[in-house]
Parts: C-alpha cells; sequence; structure tokens
C-alpha cells in the first residue's frame, strides 16, 4: 500500500507539451489507491483532452468556472482547494509560474491553487532558454519560499529539439517524489512498532483446540493506522481471515502462545513502541494428545495449565520501549486495568469491557478508555475500529513528544 492511498489528489494541467504525460500520471496516482480530481487551463485542452482525465480518473474534468453544457454549473474553485490533501500542478508552464508567483488569478487552476489549504506541488516543463531566464529562477525560488515544493525538472531532449533542462519529471519520479515526501514527514517515520492481533489456539489434540472468539480486527486496524503514519511494523497475528496489504507492514503468522511469546521476543529487542492487542490464551492444556481423542459417554476432563504473560515478559526486559497492553473486562473494569499498569511495567494501557454495547470481540466498532502509567485515564466514545485504532495511534503520538 502507497502512502497516497486514500489521498485525495487534485491534479492541474497546464499548457504544455508534457501535458499528454498527465494521462500516466493520474493512472499511478490511480493505482497508488488515491482518488483523484483534475482541473485545466483552457489552453491545455490543446495537448490532451479532459475526456481523456476524465476517464481515467473517474471523476468530471473542469477548465472553467462554469460549466454552459450543464445548464450553467459553477465550478468551485474553494471546494476544490479545501477537498484536496494534496494539489500537483503538472506541467507547470512559465506562464502559469509566473502568474502563482504574482498572484494573478484568471483562470480555475490559478484560483484553485490561491484556494488550496493542502501541499502543494509544482513540475515545471519548460524549454531550455525560457528554463534558464532569470524570471523563471525568480518565480521558483520565490514558489519554494511561499511553501510549495518544486519537482525538479530534468535534463533531456525537449519539443524544440534542443537537449538540456527543462524536460518535466516522469510521472513515475513524480509518484516516487510525492510519495518519499510524504514519508519523511510522518510522524512515526524511522519508528519501529511491534503489534500483536488476533487469538491463539492451544491445541487439545491434532483436531480441537481452546481458543477465543477474537477476530484480529482491531490490532489489523492498528497495524495499518500506525503504517500509515510512517512506522516500520511487525504485526505478529494469531489465526485470523483478516487481510492487510501496505509496504511498511511484515505480517508474521503464529498459532499459540508459545509462538506469539517466541515471535514477540524474536523482535522486541529492535522495537521502540510495542502494541499487544492479541487476546492470548491464559491457559492451555498440559498434555495434548498426539491422536484424535475419541468421544465416549463419560465426562471429559483436561488439566490446563497457564501459559507464559507475553506482555509481564516484555515490561521485564523493557528498555527504551514504550509498552502498550490491552485490557478486555467483564466487571471491575477500570481497578482491573490500573493494577495491570504497575504489574507489567506499562506506559499505557487500552481498556474495553464486553459490558459496553458495540464494543469487545467480532464487531466493526469499539469502545475504549486509554490510561497512562500515572494512572490519568481518557475516554473515547464508540467509534469504528479504525477511528479507534487512530486514536490509539495518535495518543501514542502524544506520549512519544511529552
Amino acid at each position: 500500500m502507497s502512502v497516497l492511498s486514500g489521498k485525495k489528489v487534485l491534479l492541474a494541467v497546464t499548457g504544455g507539451i508534457a501535458a499528454y504525460k498527465t494521462a500516466s500520471l493520474v493512472r499511478l496516482f490511480i493505482k497508488s489507491d488515491a482518488e483523484v480530481k483534475v482541473i485545466m487551463t483552457p489552453a491545455s485542452k490543446d495537448f490532451i483532452t479532459p475526456l481523456t482525465l476524465s476517464t481515467l480518473s473517474k471523476n468530471p474534468v473542469h477548465s472553467t468556472f462554469y460549466d454552459e453544457e450543464e445548464n450553467d454549473l459553477w465550478n468551485n474553485h474553494v471546494e476544490l482547494g479545501l477537498w484536496a490533501d494534496i494539489m500537483i500542478i503538472a506541467p507547470a508552464t512559465a506562464n502559469t509560474l509566473s502568474k502563482m508567483t504574482n498572484g494573478i488569478c484568471n483562470n480555475l487552476v490559478l484560483a484553485t491553487y490561491l484556494s488550496a489549504k493542502c501541499p502543494i506541488y509544482f513540475a515545471p516543463a519548460m524549454d531550455l532558454d525560457m528554463y534558464k531566464h532569470p524570471s523563471t529562477k525568480n518565480s521558483l525560488e520565490k514558489l519554494q519560499s511561499f511553501g510549495n515544493i518544486m519537482i525538479p525538472a530534468t535534463s533531456g531532449e525537449l519539443a524544440s529539439g534542443l537537449v538540456g533542462e527543462g524536460r518535466m519529471a516522469e510521472p513515475e519520479d513524480i509518484v516516487s517524489f510525492i510519495e518519499k515526501d510524504i514519508a519523511s514527514k510522518l510522524p512515526l517515520k524511522g519508528r519501529k512498532v511491534l503489534i500483536t492481533a488476533g487469538p491463539t489456539y492451544e491445541a487439545i489434540d491434532p483436531v480441537r483446540f481452546i481458543g477465543n472468539h477474537s477476530s484480529g480486527k482491531m490490532g489489523f486496524e492498528i497495524a495499518k493506522s500506525a503504517a500509515n503514519l510512517g512506522a516500520e511494523v511487525i504485526l505478529i497475528t494469531g489465526p485470523s481471515s483478516q487481510k492487510v496489504k501496505h509496504s511498511f507492514i511484515t505480517r508474521v503468522n503464529v498459532k499459540s502462545a508459545g509462538d506469539m511469546y517466541k515471535a514477540c521476543h524474536e523482535h522486541y529487542k529492535n522495537t521502540d513502541i510495542a502494541i499487544l492487542s492479541a487476546a492470548v490464551a491464559d491457559y492451555r492444556p498440559k498434555n495434548i494428545a498426539d491422536k484424535k481423542i475419541k468421544k465416549k459417554d463419560a465426562a471429559l476432563t483436561i488439566e490446563l495449565e497457564p501459559t507464559k504473560d507475553i506482555l509481564k515478559s516484555l515490561g521485564e526486559i523493557k528498555q527504551n520501549q514504550l509498552l502498550v497492553g490491552f485490557a478486555l473486562e467483564t466487571n471491575n473494569e477500570m481497578e482491573n486495568a490500573k493494577s495491570k499498569i504497575t504489574k507489567k511495567n506499562l506506559d499505557l494501557i487500552v481498556l474495553n469491557s464486553l459490558r459496553d454495547k458495540g464494543a469487545g470481540f467480532a464487531t466493526d466498532t469499539n469502545k475504549i478508555t486509554i490510561i497512562d502509567e500515572g494512572l490519568n485515564a481518557k475516554e473515547f466514545d464508540l467509534k469504528p475500529k479504525n477511528e479507534v485504532a487512530n486514536d490509539i495511534i495518535n495518543e501514542i503520538i502524544s506520549k512519544l513528544h511529552a
């Protein structure tokens, strides 16, 4: 998964020969799972059609403030500017760069640029002499001083037949540049995060096991939230049907509490943050039958023994890691959760109660309270688990910067 996944990308196309490359650029943004809207200057339509970009982006393309063919529908530049998570002007011609620098606002692209609240990238494209002209250099410097981000032009054969600087960066390089720039500014960039998820299965015989109702969804959402903020995530999960596809997430599949204990200790020493959300079995059969136990009329007694407490064991060897535990309770919730913070040497604990409607296993929602080592509690409303995951990660980030 790209860091562009879920991002709203506004592509502004201006009137240069490099406009033909924007078809590929739109396609690459779509493949990165971004939502794309395109606006154009009237001159850019001489180089690529709105129909092409509309078809590829799956959204209408606008080049004027109103559409005569749609009953004079007003194209609100303010709404477009507020909609976008990022705006990119490509190609950015010498004419457009000059107008951007001086606040000239005579088309939809320029009006939207002046209204945008999001990061703005621009990819210059023009002939060699135009690119080297002092006025162009002045525009490039001023635009960057305004906080805009330039995707440098490259050298190569130009439309005039000259060879030199001024060629717009290739679509693949533009997308890569933006991805790297976004990733470099993410709050968890460079952090390694260990997350456990799902249930564990403790074998009774080759067929049966002791388990629980955990789906793993909460842990998977936490992993995605951390990865989307730049973290390198090790996701250690028990048996779960949940799926995750993200370039920053490495999935480690385990089955039993013993397997999870071993995997956690293998990765913990290189971890900055550990979030143990898995529903690990507290007990396992003392003796595992090597053959299927046959059903009999008499009652079956299975002797159980405790599993190793993974969270406590990590708390005992904790050095500089930030350690987060989970407590799923049915009674004396706050008291039990607070006692675990001290006993297990935690920095934070996430409490949820099965008595709260919509919380717990096998649901798409959760209701949590986060408690810190000072026993300060912060309650959150019932939310979808992806939003709960964001709340947890945001509290961790606040803790890191405290």
